[in-house]
């Protein structure tokens, strides 16, 4: 999923049969989604699915005490509020765009049509959720038994893996939120990575200068939830 060096399309998508994509497309609109847009909060009534192509989409976990981390992203590997293609659904978790993001939309209504209709699209949102389930139980772990370091460049290669880009532009404050630190331990962290020679690193504004090193830092995790999103999706 490394999507330096190509431009980047929604794998489920891409996927599908001809006559499985004639039951979506009609009904399928391109969006541009702009960093920082909020899709959806917790209870709130999922009534759209969104198919990344090149862009990162943040699901956040949030504590009463306004306190937040991130539990999984979703990028042109999935889509967002794809569960709600079985039955209506409520949101679980914060939805906000962490990248620039260009995607397709469809309304649940559209995509429950489908998904009756098609034995490869019910196997594909079945697969999905597994996917999903299984980054977010990684993220558990992950954010309990790792280093900031190790998380950081974690984050980095998963954010990289899903743009067309080495540049990610990004403010300090969503850096904190993802990795539920303070925005002091977010600086000292990326300063560290800079002065490896890893990443460029100025306010609002991440670069990606040696990735085989972020490699060499960033814990299993990172290539646990990549083997999972390539075992189960195509």
């Amino acid at each position: 999923m490394d999507g330096t060096l190509q431009a980047l399309q929604n794998r489920l998508l891409a996927s599908l049969s001809r006559d499985d994509m004639a039951l979506l497309a009609p009904h399928l609109s391109v969006v541009n989604l702009e960093r920082g847009r909020l899709l959806h909060d917790p209870g709130d009534k999922i009534d759209a699915v969104y198919f990344p192509h090149d862009g990162v989409i943040s699901l956040m976990t949030l504590m009463d005490s306004g306190a937040a981390i991130e539990s999984a992203t979703i990028g042109c590997e999935g889509a967002l509020g794809l569960m709600a293609a079985v039955g209506p659904r409520e949101a679980l978790s914060r939805a906000i765009v962490q990248t620039p993001c260009k995607a397709e939309r469809i309304s649940v209504h559209h995509i429950h049509e489908a998904w009756e209709r098609s034995p490869r699209l019910r196997d594909l949102v079945d697969r999905h959720t597994e996917a999903l389930f299984g980054h977010a139980i990684q993220s558990v772990a992950c954010n309990a038994l790792h280093s900031v370091e190790a998380r950081f460049a974690r984050w980095l290669l998963t954010c990289h893996d899903r743009i067309s880009s080495d540049r990610i532009a990004l403010t300090q404050e969503f850096l904190a939120d993802m990795l539920g630190v303070q925005r002091t331990t977010v600086t000292a962290v990326a300063r560290g990575l800079q002065t490896k020679g890893m990443i460029r690193y100025r306010r609002g504004v991440v670069d990606i200068i040696d990735r085989q090193a972020l490699e060499s830092v960033t814990c299993e995790c990172y290539g646990v939830v990549r083997r999972t999103y390539e075992r189960l999706l195509p």
